[in-house]
């Protein structure tokens, strides 16, 4: 968390590999990231990390259910049917897989976009503002889904937000401002996590 500006987006890009840090280092596993050339990085990215956008990136040609498993099909893979099934099942997409994307809701998109991230089953899944573009009720439908994507099946995920709210889901957030890390927070709730924020303001600091 951080305010705008602060370095969140350029963190996770870089954790992600999307970026190359100037200093320092980032690690995946047992991957050293500034270590990897263009290809591997590819490959990484589409073996061992899943993503979730602000603006869902649905292809608005293909089904649900088409837009879930792609990335496995241009991997070369097939998906796990039972994994695939509890995935959809946790989502509560079952009756949604036949849809296409403008059939569906903005929050039933960003759950097909959250479905699309989990179903390969990365070490870690990365999202960027999952509920900058839903309003209230879907933001906070998406948010419980990623939070029971890791009580229920074991997925770690690193989220960037500037929404007290949706930070309340985590176990633990971190704060950056001026691309430093400044503080952190475990099992948080909306209102620490507000107060937290409003420290880093210039009236907080000073009054």
């Amino acid at each position: 968390m951080g305010p705008s500006g602060s370095g969140k987006s350029t963190l996770m890009h870089c954790m992600a590999g999307l970026d190359t840090a100037t200093s320092g280092s980032a690690r995946l596993g047992d991957a050293e990231l500034s270590r990897l050339n263009d290809r591997q990085l590819t490959e990484l990215r589409r073996e061992r990390v899943g993503f979730v956008f602000q603006d869902f990136n649905l292809l608005p040609t293909l089904t649900a259910l088409e837009n879930i498993v792609l990335p496995l099909r241009l991997a070369g893979h097939r998906p796990q049917p039972a994994w695939l099934d509890t995935v959809v099942t946790t989502l509560g997409l079952t009756g949604r897989l036949a849809h296409r994307p403008a059939q569906l809701s903005g929050g039933q998109q960003q759950r097909v976009a959250v479905a699309r991230a989990l179903v390969s089953r990365p070490e870690i899944v990365f999202a960027d503002e999952p509920t900058g573009n839903l309003d209230s009720r879907s933001g906070a439908e998406v948010l419980g889904f990623l939070r029971d994507s890791v009580r229920a099946l074991g997925q770690t995920v690193v989220m960037v937000t500037h929404d007290p709210a949706a930070a309340a889901h985590a176990d633990r957030v971190v704060f950056l401002a001026d691309g430093r890390l400044v503080d952190e927070l475990h099992a948080p709730t909306a209102d620490a996590v507000l107060a937290r924020m409003l420290a880093f303001e210039p009236t907080g600091r000073t009054g």
